[in-house]
């Protein structure tokens, strides 16, 4: 196995080599035989034992089916009939996507004990691909918080700093990839839940365009005037990944009536000089840290050695998103919401879903009014990104976020730097881009015009060769 340190299965073990390859990497390996699928299971399992008990973010665990699965993978490869672009290579799913025969709770305690019969759309796809899955990772309840923390499983931990949240809601999936327990995760994005994990634990992630990837079997899907917020993508360790696996999960499922057959570009086929982005540091909802602010214009000014165009502007509809969002959740005074807890036979929602349901609602009129200012507020922010291939800014005003930290005071606000681009429905990415004074990884968002994933990709990609972006691993 050249230039690979085969992994030893004690628990107690460090991490070795293979826990930090990537998905492309391992892919690789196991078609080239040079390491069993076994044996990356293992190594996965091993180190998902080793790290857990710190973070709990892996909440259901699959260990003897998925060294079954392993076993039948090699056997395959041996006969050379591998199935995918992902043969072998094991992976979690957040646990508010539907896994058949694996308890699914979406962190609600009414489905503490459901076991879906069918595989959300994304889940089979990567299955379809050779992809193993390990086990299912932790969530806010219904998906609906900053930080990962419900009545069923508990709170997750940062792997960085174990004082300090994941984020959320991909919480599980974040902190479970940067310890090197998996390769890569499928999360959801309502308002930052892929980038923020991805950005708390120096990870990468992407939102895609809303409309690109089915949510069949996921909690949170076409839930009337909200459902266009709500995306499905990846979490890696590298932008490479992130490419590789869009690529499987993309594309309708004839259920989702969202989807789009749009055509996927690729990320490699983009040349990034001469590429026009507009950049900008606070966006004036909350002030921003001064160490995410110097990341941000640290990443433009490599961005620029390398022949991007940036300029520094900002949209100015930017200054309108709270009021907008604020009164897109409250419309239904959260009805949508309980109708899923009801569904769920959930009796005793968790303290971040009591805020979450903490909503007036409006009157009929006032929110047909406030879907039209979205609409209006829309074509605004379009108007702006006619003029850019793509934006720079910071995913968070917060280099990072105590336990707790996310519902105190005005801190919403903090968020909106991503959950602006839930609603204009665009694509946009995280990557490492450098570190804070404390040692906390700090990301740079990558946001793009619809339907151009490629883009946010190959400049991501940029940003992680020019700054170190690629994985590095938290002290867990």
């Amino acid at each position: 196995m050249t230039g690979l340190i085969k992994p030893s299965f004690a628990a107690t073990e460090k991490p070795t080599d293979l826990i930090r390859c990537t998905v492309v990497q391992l892919a690789d390996l196991i078609r080239r035989r040079e390491v069993s699928s076994l044996e990356v299971v293992n190594a996965c399992l091993t180190r998902i034992e080793y790290v857990n008990p710190k973070l709990n973010a892996v909440v259901m665990l699959i260990a003897n089916d998925a060294r079954a699965q392993a076993r039948v993978a090699d056997q395959m490869m041996a006969n050379n009939d591998a199935v995918g672009p992902l043969h072998g290579v094991p992976m979690t799913i957040k646990d508010s996507l539907d896994t058949a025969g694996v308890v699914t709770t979406a962190g609600t305690l009414g489905r503490k004990n459901f076991i879906p019969k069918e595989d959300a759309t994304v889940v089979k796809r990567l299955k379809a691909a050779g992809a193993i899955l390990l086990g299912k990772t932790n969530t806010p309840e219904l998906t609906c918080a900053w930080e990962t923390n419900n009545s069923v499983y508990g709170v997750t931990n940062n792997p960085w700093n174990p004082n300090l949240s994941c984020g959320g809601s991909s919480g599980g999936a974040g902190a479970i990839v940067a310890a090197g327990g998996v390769p890569f995760d499928i999360g959801s994005d309502t308002g930052g839940s892929i980038r923020l994990p991805s950005y708390f634990c120096g990870i990468t992630g992407i939102k895609p365009t809303s409309g690109r990837v089915p949510r069949t079997g996921h909690i949170i899907g076409a839930e009337g005037h909200l459902q266009a917020l709500t995306t499905l993508g990846p979490l890696a360790r590298s932008v490479e990944d992130l490419s590789l696996i869009l690529a499987v999960i993309a594309g309708p499922d004839w259920r989702d009536a969202s989807v789009v057959p749009m055509p996927l570009g690729d990320p490699a086929q983009v040349k990034v000089n001469g590429l026009r982005v507009a950049m900008h540091t606070d966006n004036g909802a909350y002030a921003l840290h001064p160490d995410v602010a110097k990341v941000v214009k640290d990443t433009a000014k490599a961005l620029e050695s390398c022949g991007v165009l940036i300029e520094s502007k900002r949209p100015v509809a930017l200054d309108d998103v709270i009021k907008i969002d604020a009164d897109l959740y409250r419309a239904d005074g959260s009805a949508s919401l309980q109708r899923i807890l009801d569904q769920s036979g959930t009796k005793e929602p968790s303290p971040l879903m009591l805020i979450a349901l903490d909503q007036k609602a409006m009157t009929s009129g006032d929110m047909a009014a406030a879907i039209e200012r979205w609409d209006a507020w829309r074509g605004r922010m379009l108007q702006f990104l006619e003029n850019y291939d793509a934006i720079l800014c910071p995913p968070c005003a917060f280099a990072e976020l105590p336990h707790g930290a996310s519902s105190v005071g005005d801190a919403n606000s903090a968020f909106s730097y991503t959950y602006a681009y839930n609603m204009t429905g665009w694509p946009a990415a995280v990557v490492r881009a450098g570190t804070s004074s404390t040692g906390q990884p700090i990301g740079v968002q990558i946001v793009g015009k619809p339907w151009r994933e490629d883009v946010v990709l190959a400049l991501a990609r940029q940003v992680e060769q020019s700054l170190g972006g690629a994985h590095q691993a938290p002290p867990i």
